[in-house]
């Protein structure tokens, strides 16, 4: 029975609703929303006047994203807006020269796309990498060569669901002298994620998927030592290393990855990501995988039993995370999005097929009402032939 009573009271979902979108955006923790009314009723009553706290928490929380990567330090952590702007720090931070390439897979999601495309016009190459073969780790490192400058590649793809080796791709990048970037916005909180193991040089993503939180609010890993590779592009009173002291006229940037942060923090949103790491930290990453492996597996092999299923997601557990990504023969995915979101089975229309992405506290009851609703409106759009 895929289903664990302690954490009934943090998601009290509507009872007429499967939520299955977190590889989308995720529903809060129970308090992850008390933390945001407990600090509306803060401003609301006395404004900014314990504004040392807020400060106290943005450090607790630069803290819970250290020990969730496994970074060397809290120094290496910058809050920043989303994915795409870490990842656009990096691509317009670091020097090119006419002739570098960049190396991607052809399964990425435009945030780890346009950033690197956006570097054309300064005769930088982009080449995206095909994972579908059986070996996908071997054809990106086949592909690298004198030119390559840098790997991005996301940690699970978020149509797939592919899970990388990133281990074996980092280990491939240190031995050429290459830099590796890991988007991780569909793995962080879902998967273990450790930075040092992988050798990423950067890793990022948002609050709002896996990690239960707001949008608005995410993570960008720097490695210390290729912190000073990339040049600021944003500047601002707190991104300098004399942070308060506003009367100064010199400045110099943080030597910390808070450089990369130029003006007021989301406040707002730290309060809800906080709570939400809080709880992911409490349950355990490794636990928190395993309880998702499970209901992954149950999920794949219920839907490739129903006739005309075809999965597009990987089975092997090494290989699958969170996402079960999946199409019916003869019939429109767009009309069994459409007509599962009506019944209440909350989901994406993704690469080509229907996505499903549960988290570790769904239940059984969820996994088998979204089941039921599925295999009905199969049967419904088989017998309209």
């Amino acid at each position: 029975m895929l289903h664990d009573v302690q954490w009934d009271e943090e998601f009290p979902h509507a009872p007429d609703i499967c939520y299955l979108n977190h590889a989308a955006v995720a529903p809060w923790p129970r308090r992850a929303a008390e933390a945001v009314a407990a600090f509306a009723r803060e401003n609301m009553h006395q404004g900014a006047r314990d504004y040392p706290r807020w400060v106290q928490l943005e450090h607790e929380l630069r803290g819970q994203f250290k020990t969730l990567l496994n970074a060397p330090s809290k120094g290496d952590i910058a809050l920043v807006k989303n994915t795409s702007e870490a990842l656009s720090i990096v691509a317009m931070g670091l020097e090119w020269a006419e002739g570098d390439e960049v190396l991607l897979s052809d399964q990425e999601f435009p945030s780890n796309r346009i950033p690197w495309q956006a570097l054309e016009n300064q005769g930088v190459r982009v080449r995206q990498v095909s994972l579908d073969g059986e070996d996908p780790e071997s054809a990106l490192i086949a592909a690298m060569g004198p030119a390559t400058r840098l790997l991005s590649i996301s940690s699970v793809q978020y149509a797939s669901g592919l899970r990388m080796d990133l281990q074996r791709l980092g280990e491939a990048c240190r031995q050429r002298g290459i830099l590796f970037c890991v988007d991780a916005i569909q793995s962080l909180g879902a998967l273990p994620l450790d930075v040092q193991v992988s050798q990423c040089d950067f890793a990022m993503a948002d609050g709002h998927k896996w990690m239960l939180g707001p949008e608005g609010l995410g993570v960008f890993y720097c490695r210390r030592e290729v912190r000073d590779r990339l040049k600021l592009t944003q500047f601002g009173w707190h991104m300098v290393e004399a942070l308060g002291d506003y009367d100064r006229e010199d400045w110099t940037p943080a030597s910390t990855a808070r450089r990369f942060e130029p003006g007021s923090p989301n406040t707002l949103a730290q309060h809800a990501l906080s709570a939400s790491l809080e709880l992911l930290l409490e349950t355990g990453i490794e636990r928190i995988q395993q309880a998702l492996q499970q209901r992954t597996a149950y999920l794949l092999q219920s839907i490739s039993a129903l006739p005309g299923a075809r999965l597009l997601s990987p089975t092997a557990p090494e290989r699958r995370a969170g996402i079960v990504t999946f199409t019916f023969r003869g019939i429109d995915n767009g009309w069994l999005h459409a007509e599962l979101m009506k019944a209440g089975v909350i989901c994406a229309a993704r690469g080509g097929g229907i996505r499903w992405s549960p988290h570790f506290y769904t239940t059984q009851e969820v996994l088998d009402r979204a089941l039921g609703i599925l295999r009905m409106k199969v049967d419904e759009a088989t017998r309209s032939r």
